[in-house]
């Protein structure tokens, strides 16, 4: 039976239970039960995003990563000895392609929401475009996490080039693993395409 490896990011007052097969499939709650189940919650809804076959199975959780402030703030933040080891090709290939259906699953969110969203403590009462600023600001800064500064005002496409030309080739500047990095990149990719559907209902 097929398994889906799992790890926990512990903060004080939060958890997130993360996938490391399938960026961007990531939730949080108060306890790693809970946050185990919310993650399993959020199965059906996830595999509307990826094209690639989906079949997870059960959860394996392979161990658990010490959080931070960042952490409790609402976003992951923590690597594990997992991050150490280099991905095979086939496995950045599989990863970085996830990460692209997470861009263009939010492209098409984006593209169907109306600018104004139900306000709502999600996002701080961020309407469609000031989500899409936020977002996208977001990967300019995380791209020197990887070793590549983008210029501001970089038009989005490019700037996902970039992205994706840094993972694959790697740079001695990276301060995030590449795994970690495409996970982050895609989790804060897909909570806010779920953000934006969720203020649309």
């Amino acid at each position: 039976m097929a398994r889906s490896r799992v790890y926990l990011e512990e903060g004080k007052d939060t958890v997130f239970a993360i996938s490391l097969d399938w960026p961007g499939w990531c939730r949080r709650a108060k306890t790693p039960d809970l946050a185990i189940e919310a993650l399993d919650e959020y199965r059906d809804r996830y595999a509307k995003i990826v094209t690639a076959t989906f079949r997870p199975g059960s959860f394996e959780v392979v161990g658990i990563a010490k959080g931070n402030g960042t952490t409790d703030f609402g976003a992951p933040d923590a690597h594990g000895p997992w991050d150490e080891k280099e991905l095979t090709p086939p496995e950045l290939d599989h990863q970085l392609a996830v990460l692209q259906d997470c861009w263009n699953y939010f492209d098409t969110v984006v593209e169907n929401a109306a600018a104004a969203l139900q306000k709502g403590p999600r996002g701080g009462g961020r309407d469609r475009d000031g989500i899409v600023d936020h977002v996208r600001e977001a990967e300019r800064a995380y791209s020197s996490r990887v070793g590549f500064r983008v210029a501001p005002r970089t038009p989005w496409d490019e700037q996902r080039d970039v992205v994706v030309t840094t993972l694959r080739a790697g740079t001695q500047n990276a301060k995030w693993p590449v795994a970690y990095a495409i996970r982050r990149c895609a989790w804060h990719v897909v909570d806010h395409a779920w953000e934006i559907e969720d203020k649309s209902l």
